[in-house]
């Protein structure tokens, strides 16, 4: 790892490590792709099939194979050389572009019946659920080979609100790019994105293994990562809060529909309400890099997420697109604000050696909690209409956090300086 000072109070600290540099691109890269590549699925299925369950399904394809694998994924992480491992994992998200770039081309698929079409996105997309296993663990055991420990906060910080934003802007620039260029070429842009992340991994230097035979059986190693989580309360409290936060309360698969059906604004206005997050997620990077949260920090995350769940319930009542603006807006900001402090506390208390396991945990409870948040959503939306489905989720969000108040006197109590 390269020697660092540690001037006090640096907002930059971390990003003085051209390595840490490097990796941040290949998060924002990574996520963007992903996300935008998902986001213009999601348009070109609606509009194949116009049945909100099929964008639930979507998600359901990714959440299977992530929730499956997750556990083993971690195991092998922790086993493997972590630069490697994300090489490989760009390679694998570089074979699922193609694939999706082929079947998005007219001129490829004339001829070829619809439910085809839709069976190879679906498999394609459930390989990307595979990948996704094992790149989230890789990832996280990477950051923590590349600063010192007393950067962990603010290279976290970095590094989720790159994270953040490029889930969220990924999304938005697919709806205009969509309105630009047609779902194939958007698809271009994807590719790009993914060979912009292979290029960077390959100027980071390959980092020692930390993992330790202990003689435990693949049961043991297996679950070693969950029984950590669990007998480490703040974790798991704060893990399970964003789970259901995102399972219950992620409006991200209802856009298209609201975009579309309730707004009426098109792949313009598509594109604007999925940047409105990001632009949140944007300024609440900014804010943190200065401000770091240290005090009291259990009461903020409880904070963030029930202002995330009651921007969630603006937005599906709303029917004035400004306010559908304003409430994603908030929701970016607020959002931000929940991630970044649960992985600086993923970071500060879990163990080298242990970091795939863990991070593989924190998959299971909130990683896949987006695809199956999407799920459940398309299946409410099917049932009590779209608004329906997601003022229920809002609300169920802060359910949710006043629930894990009550119950939860290490979260209200947490202290990032101990």
């Amino acid at each position: 790892m390269e020697e660092v000072s540690v001037p006090r109070n640096d907002p930059y600290a971390s990003m003085r490590n051209v390595e840490f540099r490097y990796f941040l691109v290949i998060r924002f890269a990574t996520i963007f792709a992903l996300a935008m590549q998902f986001a213009i699925i999601e348009w070109k299925v609606y509009i194949l099939t116009r049945d909100p369950l099929n964008l639930g399904l979507i998600g359901l394809a990714e959440f299977i194979p992530a929730f499956c694998l997750a556990l083993f994924a971690g195991n092998i992480v922790d086993k493997k050389e972590k630069r490697g491992m994300v090489l490989k994992c760009l390679l694998g998200y570089v074979f699922v572009g193609t694939g999706l770039f082929l079947l998005t081309w007219d001129d490829v698929m004339r001829g070829v019946p619809q439910s085809w079409v839709l069976f190879m996105i679906y498999f394609l997309v459930c390989c990307g659920g595979i990948i996704r296993a094992f790149v989230s663990p890789s990832n996280f055991s990477l950051l923590g080979l590349l600063v010192p420990r007393e950067l962990y906060v603010n290279a976290t910080t970095w590094s989720t609100s790159a994270w953040q934003i490029g889930a969220i802007a990924g999304p938005a620039l697919g709806g205009l790019c969509i309105a630009a260029f047609g779902v194939h070429w958007s698809m271009l842009l994807v590719l790009g994105c993914i060979l912009l992340a292979l290029f960077c991994i390959l100027q980071i230097k390959r980092k020692p293994v930390h993992y330790k035979e202990m003689g435990e059986t693949v049961k043991e190693r297996l679950t070693k990562g969950l029984k950590f989580v669990w007998d480490t309360k703040v974790l798991l409290n704060a893990m399970t809060l964003d789970m259901f936060a995102v399972l219950f309360g992620g409006s991200v698969a209802m856009i298209t529909i609201y975009a579309n059906d309730i707004l009426k604004v098109g792949p313009e206005g598509f594109g604007a309400l999925r940047a409105a997050p990001a632009i949140g997620a944007f300024l609440t990077m900014m804010a943190l890099a200065y401000r770091p949260i240290v005090t009291k920090p259990g009461i903020k995350l409880l904070a963030a997420v029930f202002g995330f769940g009651l921007c969630i319930i603006v937005f599906g009542i709303s029917k004035n697109f400004i306010l559908s603006m304003a409430a994603l807006f908030g929701s970016g900001m607020l959002d931000g604000i929940s991630v970044i402090i649960r992985q600086t506390i993923l970071q500060l208390k879990t163990p080298d050696d242990m970091r795939g396991r863990v991070s593989s945990v924190s998959s299971i409870f909130v990683g896949s909690s987006n695809e199956l948040g999407s799920f459940e959503s398309g299946v409410a939306a099917r049932i009590i209409g779209p608004v329906g489905s997601v003022v229920f989720g809002g609300c169920m969000t802060l359910g949710i956090v006043i629930t894990t108040y009550i119950i939860s006197p290490a979260m209200r109590k947490l202290d990032l300086k101990a």
